[in-house]
């Protein structure tokens, strides 16, 4: 359905990221690209027990995500990781995204939506590859620093679950006043869906 059609609202097209616009996790090439193949798959096989766990289910995914970014990014400058994330938004994000999700953004835009980019992964790499694209809000997880050095932890909350209802709120102030389409893959964009006057999951 065509939302210019059926409501008078202003219209706001909220995308999940990882899953539904990308072939792929897009934090595991990250991580690759920003730390290299060697120090990549050798963490990998160091985490592996707490990869386990997290399988298991005795892990939450974000207490998961702080350990990998603890070991990989913990102690790094933070200008060092986000010109690392700077230049991955630029280069490889880019060959990422599906086609069909990069189109139907266009075809927000041309119809003078709003777009917001709400996400799970770290908004060091998504925050410059939306504003590069058009995005008008983003709204990812965030990594805390002190004193400009990365500790690994996650600032605030993991951007997934009730947190993206929580951060679209926080963009749109009342979400009664807009007819939102929104566009998500897994789980935790469930709220985000039931939220929405038009839920597209998995729609690419």
């Amino acid at each position: 359905m065509d939302p210019n059609s059926a409501v008078a609202q202003p219209v706001v097209a909220v995308f999940d990221f990882d899953g539904t616009m990308t072939t792929v996790d897009s934090l595991r090439v990250f991580l690759r690209s920003a730390t290299g193949a060697v120090r990549y798959w050798s963490g990998l096989v160091i985490l592996s027990p707490r990869f386990l766990q997290y399988v298991l289910g005795m892990l939450p995914a974000w207490r998961m995500k702080e350990i990998v970014l603890t070991y990989f990014f913990a102690g790094w400058r933070e200008e060092r990781l986000r010109a690392a994330a700077e230049s991955f938004a630029a280069t490889e994000l880019p060959n990422l995204v599906k086609p069909a999700a990069l189109k139907r953004l266009r075809w927000h835009q041309q119809q003078k939506h709003r777009t917001i980019l709400i996400s799970a992964s770290p908004e060091l790499y998504l925050r410059p590859w939306a504003a590069a694209l058009g995005f008008n809000g983003v709204s990812c997880t965030r990594l805390a620093t002190e004193q400009g050095v990365v500790t690994g932890r996650i600032l605030g909350k993991n951007c997934a679950g009730p947190e993206k209802v929580e951060r679209l709120r926080q963009l749109l102030a009342d979400t009664s006043q807009y007819f939102i389409c929104a566009y998500g893959d897994s789980r935790a964009d469930e709220e985000l869906l039931a939220l929405a006057n038009q839920a597209h999951y998995r729609p690419f």
